[in-house]
């Protein structure tokens, strides 16, 4: 069985230089976009159906000091997630590695995907009617590799390799973040209301500076559907199932026995005990 592993963002690290991106766009082979240019620095507003790896850029002044929050945002790759538990095809799997994957041939485009996740990260694109997002480059970690965008970053921003070995990475780098940044705090490292991520974090403040939910999770409406109310469903549609053949059955019994009965010449109608 594979290893779990996992990515931590120090974004305290992040010089915004966008090569991550560059990186993943030439390995997934997705064109440009045309973004217009409106007075900031963020080449997209969000992920896209063509860009499933954005360097974000929150311009903001707090105690009259000016910050530059910057943060990679991809897919969370999470521990229970909420795609797979909302996608009615089955279309979203996990790995043994922790990768969340799309499989684009069961893929129908209903978008319950991109409803449920609590990151809003699936996109349907409009030309194939596919969800698309990152898959942590599965097809290279499966090949004893690191993502695209880890193998890319200039400013060792971004690490990859077992959960394990992040999470003992992540705990010794908060400690010297956090001389620096006294809210530094790791994120997605510890289990959470998704299970904990496999796309993980040192972020320099708290979760919600970067537009990150304080406690993902999963609707309680969609574990209700998944856990309780589909399985039924499934078990309601075998007993329909093995209802109509029972009628069918007892039918046909009926109808031997009524034949039966008018070869004897009783004639009449019949019934059976």
């Amino acid at each position: 069985m594979a290893k779990e592993m996992a990515m931590l963002h120090d974004v305290s690290r992040c010089t915004g230089c966008r090569a991550c991106m560059v990186a993943c766009k030439q390995w997934k082979n997705l064109p440009a976009e045309n973004t217009p240019f409106d007075g900031e620095y963020q080449s997209h507003k969000s992920l896209s159906s063509k860009t499933y790896n954005l360097v974000k850029m929150n311009e903001r002044v707090e105690d009259g000091k000016f910050h530059w929050d910057m943060i990679k945002v991809q897919c969370m790759h999470c521990e229970n997630p909420a795609c797979m538990k909302g996608c009615p095809e089955d279309a979203i799997s996990k790995t043994d590695s922790g990768a969340v994957v799309i499989n684009q041939d069961k893929c129908v485009g209903c978008g319950y995907c991109a409803i449920n996740c609590p990151f809003d990260v699936p996109k349907i694109d409009a030309e194939t009617r596919k969800s698309t997002k990152c898959n942590l480059c599965v097809d290279r970690i499966e090949n004893g590799m690191v993502p695209s965008c880890a193998q890319t970053c200039t400013a060792s921003a971004i690490n990859f390799g077992t959960k394990e070995e992040m999470s003992a990475l992540a705990q010794e780098r908060l400690t010297a973040v956090k001389a620096s940044f006294p809210n530094a705090q790791l994120y997605g490292v510890d289990k959470n209301g998704v299970g904990g991520t496999h796309m993980t974090y040192i972020l320099a403040d708290k979760p919600a500076v970067y537009g990150l939910p304080d406690d993902p999770k999963t609707s309680d409406a969609m574990n209700l559907w998944k856990d309780i109310i589909r399985p039924l469903g499934k078990v309601a549609g075998v007993a329909a199932i093995v209802g109509c053949a029972g009628a069918y059955t007892l039918s046909k019994v009926i109808a031997k026995k009524h034949k039966e009965h008018k070869e004897n010449g009783k004639g009449g109608d019949s019934h059976v005990d």
